[in-house]
């Protein structure tokens, strides 16, 4: 308490404590997959998610969240812990168990939405030249623990190996020990792309001019809806 402004709570319990700290994850996980569920709706209706999210959030009590993908440590992983302790005592927690599975199709959902983009453009998906920005579990770190772009990656990579994944934050060596993917660190000039996928939202891709990657025909899909609406074919 000396040391920090809001204070302390002290928790009856050893339990109570790690149960509080385990649901809050489980909570923003199941929060997310409310979004991303939402966003398969809008998607398939033709409706921006994001346009709806921002008419929500002019009433006062909607809580604005975005969808997207979850990796990471905590909220990719505790919720896992209390449906295994939930069932042990013989409680099926359907929902948490429900926006797992959700929240861990992200990444496929991501690739199929592109390749999607690309038919409908009339740009060859087989054997196509793709720029994945980003593969860190969140913006602006190092991290890639549990970072579901490797899920588009591998989706994708069924369909073409010709895949370039840029990442100016992630360690080029962890990345290839962990996930086996080679990535870059120097965003290619000379390369043109069929298809840009901006997976992760690193301070160095918000003023990019994705449409200089490309050709005169392409695809961007945007996971993270930071890129102008102008240059985009599609988005979470």
């Amino acid at each position: 308490n000396s040391v920090l402004i809001n204070g302390t709570h002290k928790a009856p319990s050893m339990k109570v404590a790690e149960a509080s700290k385990i649901i809050e994850n489980t909570q923003r996980d199941i929060n997310i997959a409310y979004m991303n569920e939402l966003a398969k709706i809008f998607n398939a209706m033709g409706i921006d998610t994001h346009d709806v999210i921002e008419a929500a959030s002019s009433k006062w009590n909607f809580i604005k969240l975005s969808p997207g993908l979850v990796g990471g440590h905590c909220i990719s992983v505790d919720p896992y812990y209390l449906i295994q302790k939930a069932q042990v005592y013989g409680v099926l927690p359907r929902v948490m168990f429900d926006a797992r599975r959700l929240n861990d199709g992200m990444g496929a959902y991501v690739a199929e939405q592109t390749i999607k983009c690309m038919n409908k453009k009339g740009v060859r998906v087989k054997d196509a030249k793709i720029l994945i920005l980003g593969i860190t579990f969140k913006e602006n770190c190092p991290d890639i623990r549990n970072t579901k772009v490797v899920d588009i990656y591998h989706t994708l990579k069924e369909y073409t190996n010709n895949i370039t994944l840029y990442d100016p934050w992630a360690d080029a060596a962890h990345v290839k020990k962990e996930y086996g993917i080679d990535i870059v660190g120097t965003l290619p000039q000379k390369e043109r792309f069929d298809a840009v996928i901006l997976a992760v939202s690193h301070k160095e891709f918000e003023q990019l001019d994705v449409r200089s990657l490309m050709g005169n025909e392409g695809v961007v899909y945007d996971v993270k809806g930071i890129l102008p609406r102008d240059v985009i074919d599609g988005r979470l």
